[in-house]
C-alpha cells in the first residue's frame, strides 16, 4: 500500500504527457540537462585553480588635491 506499482507510474506519466505535451517535456529535459552539465563544468573548473588570485589593489588617499574628488564629510549645504 505504501509503494506504487509500475501501472501507477505509467498512468501518472500518461497524464503528464497529456497535460504538458511531448514538445514541452522535451524542452524541459534539454534545459535541465544543460543546467546540470553547466553546473558540473563549473564545479570542475572551480575545484583546483592553477595559481591563487591576486587580492584587489587597495585604494589610497593620495588624491587630496584632485578637483574631481569630493569629501562628503566636509561638504556642507549652504
Amino acid at each position: 500500500m505504501g509503494s506504487f506499482s509500475i501501472w501507477h507510474w505509467l498512468i501518472v506519466l500518461l497524464v503528464v504527457i497529456l497535460i504538458f505535451g511531448t514538445k514541452k517535456l522535451t524542452n524541459i529535459g534539454k534545459d535541465l540537462g544543460g543546467a546540470v552539465k553547466g553546473f558540473k563544468d563549473g564545479m570542475k573548473d572551480g575545484t583546483a585553480p592553477d595559481e591563487p588570485a591576486a587580492p584587489p589593489q587597495q585604494v589610497t588617499a593620495n588624491r587630496v588635491n584632485d578637483p574631481n574628488t569630493v569629501d562628503v564629510d566636509a561638504k556642507t549645504k549652504s
